[in-house]
């Protein structure tokens, strides 16, 4: 069983079957959480008959380390985690606002309310990208993640356990995560009760109390799992993978849209602004030629005139299982104009961590040698 299975009822039952005072589930969740403990041993309020029960019969860590590269500039680390099963998945560290091979040197001046969040205030963000299954079913002719196929969900514990290796880590440097991203391998609406508990854990008052609005879940349109978080009026942020304007051309790159057409989606989208007031961000990779000229801005404009959204462009990212070129910065430029003067808002985001295939749909879960 792993601990991070366990939400804080499941863990209140479990130590109730060990006749355990109640108030030990407290302890415990928020040593994980809050103290960022990642074994029985470092639990020095717990007695050793606690602590030996849980070394024997729970798991504290789902995977092992396998490698990580660092990018060029050092503002992006991709780990390659391998799970119990053999399986392997990546995360991503992203690094913004200052030099990332040193610790900010003016933190330890910052008030503590601003050093909690890695001193957000003064602009740095410490981003994670989190995985939610081994592989992809939704095979997106991109993205190398879906090129792999689907090997299977990933559970709650394994996702959030993501995202604690990460916290202990930027922890040593006096740093914190800043955002949560669910945008690395898998789609997460295709796994979603166990990326919603994961969410639900991660958000938690009493533990790690990661604020909502700091994490982002992407989707390729499941409209009916659209509808369903739009229900559940979470404050979490919903992104969507469009990359097309047009049916036919978003079928060519994209197979779920046999399933789930631009106009439904769209329809999902609007259901989901009118039910939380929030704002969908549409992400979209341009790509030379294919969808980067001013003839496909004009037509996606159309498409989302009224709809409260912001458009996320980011050139393509290369992967060897696809051809397609990335749009120039000139294209790129020109697309986000065409579409600001249509009333569209967009942002070019910077790409990052290419020199490791540690983007936007370059994760696969390849096994290579660690950069040091």
């Amino acid at each position: 069983m792993l601990i991070y299975d366990l939400d804080f009822p499941a863990l209140e039952s479990l130590l109730q079957k060990w006749k355990e005072p109640a108030y030990r589930a407290k302890q415990i969740w928020q040593g994980l959480y809050r103290h960022l403990y990642d074994s029985p041993e470092q639990f020095s309020n717990l007695p050793n008959s606690l602590r030996k029960r849980l070394a024997e019969e729970i798991t504290f860590t789902p995977f092992t380390v396998r490698t990580y590269l660092d990018s060029s500039d050092k503002s992006t680390r991709k780990t390659l985690f391998q799970l119990s099963d053999g399986n392997l998945v990546e995360a991503v560290l992203m690094r913004y606002g200052d030099p990332a091979d040193e610790p900010p040197s003016s933190l330890r001046d910052t008030p503590p309310k601003f050093r909690e969040f890695g001193g957000s205030r003064r602009g740095v963000r410490r981003t994670l990208c989190i995985s939610t299954q081994a592989g992809c079913a939704m095979g997106c002719v991109f993205c190398a993640t879906g090129q792999m196929g689907f090997k299977r969900h990933l559970t709650s514990g394994e996702i959030a356990a993501q995202v604690m290796f990460y916290a202990r880590m930027l922890k040593e440097r006096d740093e914190a995560v800043t955002n949560i991203v669910f945008m690395g391998m898998g789609e997460p609406f295709h796994n979603y009760e166990n990326t919603m508990a994961a969410v639900d854990r991660l958000n938690d008052a009493q533990g790690f109390n990661f604020g909502a609005r700091r994490m982002t879940i992407s989707t390729v349109g499941l409209v009916p799992q659209i509808k369903r978080f739009a229900d559940e009026k979470r404050q979490v942020n919903l992104a969507i993978s469009l990359h097309a304007a047009e049916d036919d051309e978003r079928l060519a790159i994209m197979p779920v849209n046999k399933r789930y057409k631009i106009d439904e989606v769209l329809e999902a989208c609007k259901y989901y602004v009118e039910k939380t007031r929030r704002r969908v961000t549409f992400e979209w990779a341009l790509i030379h030629g294919v969808n980067d000229t001013p003839e496909v801005a004009l037509k996606l404009a159309a498409r989302l005139k009224g709809l409260l959204c912001h458009v996320n462009a980011i050139p393509l990212n290369p992967t060897t299982g696809y051809e397609g070129q990335a749009a120039s910065r000139q294209r790129a430029d020109l697309f986000k104009q065409t579409l600001e003067q249509a009333g569209i808002p967009c942002t070019i985001r910077m790409r990052r961590g290419i020199d490791i295939n540690a983007g936007c749909g370059q994760l696969a879960g390849a096994a290579s040698e660690p950069r040091v």
